[in-house]
C-alpha cells in the first residue's frame, strides 16, 4: 500500500529502530512509548487489521509475540508485567490502518491504564455466547 507508514517501514524507506526482523514480520520501538520498551509487531505484509488476517499469517504473527516479550523482559528486568494490545478499526482505538501488536512493558509506578468495567450483573451470557457460536458455524 503506498501511502501506509507501516508499509514504508517494512520496505525500509523511512526509518525506525527496528529490533526484529524476519520473513513475515518486522518489529520496532513504538515512537509513542506508552512505557519504556513499548514496540510494535507488524506483518510486513499489507493487512488493516484483525478482520482481513488469514488464520495463516495470524499464526505466524503471533508466534514471535513470546520471543520479543521475553527479549523486552530480559532487556528490562524491572518490569512487572506486560499488556498484549492488538487495537481494530478505529472505533477501537486504531490509528495507524496495518495491522499491529503492541507489547507494552509495565512498570511498578507507569501511569498507562487500560479499563475494563464490570458488567457481569447485566450480561446475558448464555444469548451472547450463543450468538458467537452461530457465527462461528457460519
Amino acid at each position: 500500500m503506498n501511502n501506509c507508514i507501516f508499509c514504508k517501514i517494512a520496505a525500509g524507506d523511512i526509518p525506525a529502530h527496528i529490533i526484529y526482523e524476519d520473513d513475515v514480520v518486522i518489529s520496532f520501538v513504538d515512537l509513542s512509548q506508552a512505557t519504556t520498551g513499548h514496540v510494535l509487531i507488524i506483518p510486513k505484509t499489507h493487512v488493516q487489521d484483525i478482520f482481513d488476517l488469514s488464520d495463516e499469517l495470524a499464526g505466524e504473527v503471533f508466534k514471535r509475540v513470546p520471543r520479543i516479550a521475553r527479549a523486552i523482559e530480559k532487556a528490562f528486568p524491572t518490569i512487572i508485567g506486560l499488556n498484549v494490545v492488538n487495537n481494530n478499526r478505529e472505533g477501537a482505538g486504531q490509528s495507524v490502518f496495518h495491522s499491529h501488536i503492541h507489547l507494552i512493558p509495565r512498570y511498578e509506578d507507569d501511569d498507562f491504564e487500560i479499563k475494563f468495567i464490570d458488567h457481569s450483573e447485566t450480561a446475558d451470557h448464555a444469548q451472547i455466547a450463543e450468538k458467537i457460536k452461530e457465527a462461528l458455524a457460519l
